[in-house]
């Protein structure tokens, strides 16, 4: 026991395999960043064991982590990786993406790092093409139509010369650039 914790800030064992069989079972599940893993132990364990104080709180979160860390079930920078390609195949801009790694406890050199390989122009045209936008328009165009959809790139996160762009290309060039930018 250290100096500086008290008697009631010690997690009991049973907290602690608690602790380790939870971490198990969640990372089992999905990929999770450090804080997640973190809020969602801290969390569990007000719920399991009446009266846990802070520091026990603190001290189970603190040895669930470092056991996923020992295990490697944790990797902020795999997830910020895995989490920019899906981001990108499903038309959200880069900001959208640093913003959601951002919320999830991601480090901004990390979410940096992730974002150095995303492409913006291809998120912009998946974007579109689930939207029906520019070149996957149906009907015709008008200005006001236009106006809607640039408001709808802006407000996804992508800048004006994107979403300018996007909106010029012809449909087949649109596709070419999305074939050719999502091989490599």
């Amino acid at each position: 026991m250290s100096d500086n914790q008290a008697p009631t800030d010690i997690p009991t064992a049973r907290m602690l395999s608690w602790a380790r069989n939870s971490t198990i079972y969640r990372l089992e599940r999905q990929m999770l960043t450090e804080r997640q893993l973190c809020d969602a132990i801290v969390r569990k364990a007000k719920q399991k064991f009446e009266g846990i104080t802070e520091g026990q709180l603190k001290a189970v979160a603190d040895r669930a982590v470092a056991f996923a860390y020992e295990h490697g079930g944790l990797n902020d920078r795999a997830y910020a990786k895995v989490s920019t390609r899906s981001g990108v195949r499903n038309g959200r801009s880069k900001r959208r993406i640093a913003h959601k790694l951002s919320q999830k406890g991601v480090d901004r050199e990390v979410i940096a790092t992730a974002l150095d390989e995303a492409d913006d122009l291809l998120a912009a045209i998946v974007f579109a093409r689930k939207r029906a936008f520019g070149p996957f328009r149906r009907g015709d165009v008008d200005r006001e139509r236009v106006t809607k959809e640039m408001a709808a790139f802006a407000r996804s996160g992508f800048s004006f010369d994107i979403g300018k762009a996007v909106l010029a290309m012809s449909r087949e060039e649109a596709e070419g650039v999305a074939i050719a930018r999502s091989a490599s």
